[in-house]
């Protein structure tokens, strides 16, 4: 190659190189590094490496690219489209189609093969593709008396000679019916190979006869409250189907560490942790399955994440050592299994790849949203946060990153909250409160109406109005803060009785009517210590880590996880949730755990990257700390007893200091906060 053949560009990885005349597209392709699918190994019978060529003059490239500079149709094209069907406009065979001159050649991100409806978008990213998975159609000689060679043996020797697969292992559940697979198919089979790493051997874990166009694979997010799946074409990179469910162990205890007490006073707790998890992704397999249209044993490939104890759950692992110091993992690297080995319904020789947890409960879900945000791999800091039962944080940029893990017990999910609830139809979502007549308007799951619009009674007379939801909670205790309702230390102000039937008398305390219906629906002053509490426990973590990388500040904040998603962050920011930061980079990224289980699902790449990052990550244990309790109790007040917010303030008007006599506050005044910030501390 020179630079004066021409010029191939890759778009959008944006790969370019030279070229010789009548180089075919995919061969170029996959001397840059560029993944194109192809199953049946040039033939031009899977339709799989499809491309389309740019036309016209890209001036920063200084090319100009035309249908004119890659060769007519030929043979194997024509006799595509006779057998398969016309190709979509533009579309040509990078198998088939070779260079004739300078090139813009577009990868397109999804295949009209097989195309399955897309139910519900996982991510709005591109990610390249490089799966552990790869199909291989060949054509095995037949069986010759002369040659004594068996059947799966001379199946191999053509899997090297076609495709280079050296040196290749059999999956045992396969050699009883190699023999009727190679005559079912007159001696054309495809093949699944699975090799994750490259210094390992390759294997064979499927095989059909004929030619077959489809393999799929699910990336998987089992958390404490619920697990959120997505199925994938492993040959395109689509997801074909998402979905979630509630995680059934909820039964055995709300929170993390209820579940390991459960284990530790039943024998057989964790046996049944196990297999209710199990049949949780096994009856979500089958749902997305169901939705798509795909055969679950054309499910070839896995990818799970989790928080520590879900993690040990659900391989089978006792996850008493988790529950007391030193919190130990019975493993903390990558872990690769055969899914039939934990009872995944799915093919039998499909693969598990589970990402490497960060510490014991800084777990692979933390280290898929790393993946996933990649605060490594950029110049600000960042801060990370999965708000949870416990909160997973870190912080960092390409020089060092931080983790820990905070108890922030089960507040944000609506439990101890007296009106608490999980977000459903019919539970209050938004809040927002006059500060001059202390009259809330709420919206509820189910409606696009504010309480104060026309048409709200008829919008909820199905559900009714039954609870506060996590975002509300942490809406309507900043909404009280704002408008002079609590005072900074979170006391309900006892003198507005006279001035609001809103604030209601409890004896010794106060609260707030937020809803007068069936039920009444009240925001309490112990449902205000509860959001107080888990909230300190955030942010004194985050504080942690701030100290130990040299910051007074931060530049971005991702929210990540379901409940993220719902946060707004000015009202995170006026609780105190989060430090000062812009307003305009704090963002919720979704379930970005599962993202990063994606990421590792379609490209093996990303699987070592986040191996390799998970090593350098410092974890710091925040029940050893000693300057945690000190956080903690600054972090009660709202926003903060010392640290300031201007950044904040400059969008939002933050109300004067208002100190209250503590004889009102029995339900946690600051003759508690002590106690109570030692057991924020021991979650």
């Amino acid at each position: 190659m020179t630079a004066s053949d021409p010029l191939v560009l890759f778009m959008p990885s944006g790969k370019r190189g030279n070229f010789p005349l009548g180089t075919p597209v995919i061969e170029a392709a996959r001397q840059l590094g560029v993944y194109v699918e192809s199953v049946c190994g040039g033939r031009a019978t899977c339709g799989r490496c499809q491309v389309v060529v740019q036309e016209g003059h890209f001036a920063k490239h200084k090319i100009t690219s035309s249908n004119s500079h890659i060769s007519p149709k030929g043979p194997k094209e024509e006799r595509y489209e006779r057998v398969r069907g016309l190709l979509a406009d533009g579309r040509r065979l990078s198998c088939s189609a070779t260079v004739q001159g300078d090139l813009v050649i577009d990868i397109p991100q999804e295949t009209v093969i097989n195309a399955q409806v897309i139910r519900k978008a996982a991510v709005n990213r591109i990610i390249e593709r490089n799966p552990a998975v790869q199909l291989c159609y060949v054509e095995v000689d037949q069986p010759d008396m002369h040659k004594p060679l068996g059947d799966l043996d001379r199946l191999k020797v053509v899997l090297e000679a076609d495709w280079g697969w050296k040196d290749l292992l059999v999956s045992q559940h396969l050699l009883p019916d190699v023999q009727k697979i190679l005559r079912k198919g007159e001696w054309g089979v495809t093949a699944a190979i699975h090799r994750d790493l490259e210094t390992s051997r390759p294997t064979l874990i499927a095989l059909w006869p004929g030619l077959k166009n489809e393999a799929y694979g699910i990336a998987c997010d089992i958390g404490s409250t619920t697990i959120a799946m997505h199925l994938v074409s492993l040959l395109s990179g689509r997801v074909v189907a998402s979905s979630g469910t509630s995680n059934p162990q909820i039964r055995f205890g709300e929170d993390l560490m209820s579940r390991v007490s459960y284990v530790m006073m039943n024998p057989d707790g964790r046996e049944a942790m196990t297999k209710a998890v199990r049949q949780a992704v096994n009856e979500l397999t089958a749902q997305v399955c169901a939705e798509s249209g795909v055969d679950r044993h054309d499910i070839l490939d896995t990818v799970f994440v989790a928080n520590p104890i879900m993690h040990h759950l659900f391989l089978g692992i006792d996850p008493t050592e988790l529950g007391q110091a030193p919190f130990a993992l019975a493993v903390s690297g990558e872990v690769h299994t055969w899914a039939s080995e934990i009872n995944l319904d799915v093919n039998v020789g499909a693969r598990v790849y589970i990402l490497p947890c960060i510490a014991g409960h800084v777990g692979a879900d933390a280290a898929g949203a790393t993946l996933s945000e990649g605060p490594y791999r950029q110049d600000k800091m960042m801060l990370l946060v999965d708000v949870g039962t416990n909160a997973e944080i870190v912080l960092g940029n390409r020089q060092r990153v931080v983790a820990a893990s905070s108890p922030t017990g089960p507040a944000f999910e609506g439990a101890e909250i007296s009106s608490g609830q999980r977000a459903a139809p019919g539970a209050i979502e938004r809040v927002r409160i006059d500060p001059a007549t202390l009259e809330p308007k709420i919206r509820v799951i189910g409606s696009d109406k504010w309480s104060d619009e026309e048409g709200f009674a008829e919008s909820v007379a199905a559900t009714g109005v039954t609870g506060i939801c996590g975002s509300a909670i942490i809406e309507v205790v900043a909404e009280m803060f704002l408008s002079g309702i609590i005072s900074e230390d979170g006391v309900v102000d006892g003198a507005l009785v006279e001035r609001s039937a809103r604030i209601l008398s409890n004896g010794r305390t106060f609260s707030y009517l937020l809803h007068d219906g069936s039920p009444r629906i009240t925001v309490t002053q112990n449902d205000i210590r509860a959001i107080q509490l888990a909230k300190s426990a955030l942010y004194a973590g985050v504080k942690l880590l701030m100290e130990k990388q040299g910051v007074d500040h931060v530049d971005t904040i991702r929210f990540a996880g379901a409940f993220g998603s719902f946060i707004d962050p000015k009202y995170a920011m006026v609780l105190g949730l989060i430090p000062d930061c812009d307003l305009a980079e704090v963002k919720a990224v979704g379930n970005a755990a599962g993202t990063g289980a994606l990421m590792a699902l379609l490209n093996r790449d990303h699987r070592r990257e986040i191996e390799s990052t998970v090593k350098q990550i410092e974890k710091i244990e925040t029940a050893l700390e000693p300057k945690f309790q000190e956080h903690f109790v600054y972090a009660m007040a709202l926003p903060n007893k010392v640290d300031s917010f201007p950044k904040l303030a400059e969008q939002v008007q933050l109300p004067p200091r208002k100190v209250l006599a503590e004889a009102g506050a029995g339900e946690g005044g600051g003759r508690r906060r002590g106690r109570e910030g030692r057991r924020g501390r021991e979650g």
